[in-house]
């Protein structure tokens, strides 16, 4: 099935100037037009957009992305290399959970030292 760009920008929760501004730094390359020359997101457009996103959530840069993408377009003679760029993103994605657990646990200790400070009768002055 076709999507608009309004319609694609509803399903994947990006705005249509992000899907405009991906398509011009490259990273849409397989989104075809109609006959109109407007974009057509195919259901597998969708699904790109979606690893997109993912990847961008968790600090790929979109020139990194553009790569993964254009070796996708080259075939599969590319899947090594495109898997070892995920293999290194998700070795700096799981270092990035290790830090934001280290950082929560000091947030969590600072909150328990609050709440017994809270519960503990202070002599006012």
């Amino acid at each position: 099935m076709g999507y608009t760009i309004a319609q694609a920008s509803k399903k994947c929760g990006l705005s249509r100037d992000t899907l405009r501004y991906y398509d011009k730094e490259g990273l849409l390359p397989f989104v075809g037009r109609n006959g109109n020359g407007y974009r057509e997101f195919s259901d597998q457009d969708l699904e790109w957009l979606g690893l997109i996103c993912c990847l961008k959530n968790t600090g790929m840069p979109l020139r990194e992305i553009r790569e993964v993408i254009a070796l996708t377009a080259r075939g599969d003679g590319t899947l090594r290399q495109r898997r070892q760029i995920l293999i290194r993103h998700r070795a700096e994605v799981l270092a990035q959970i290790g830090a934001l657990k280290k950082n929560l646990e000091k947030i969590d200790r600072k909150i328990a030292c609050y709440e017994r400070e809270e519960k503990t009768p202070r002599a006012e002055a």
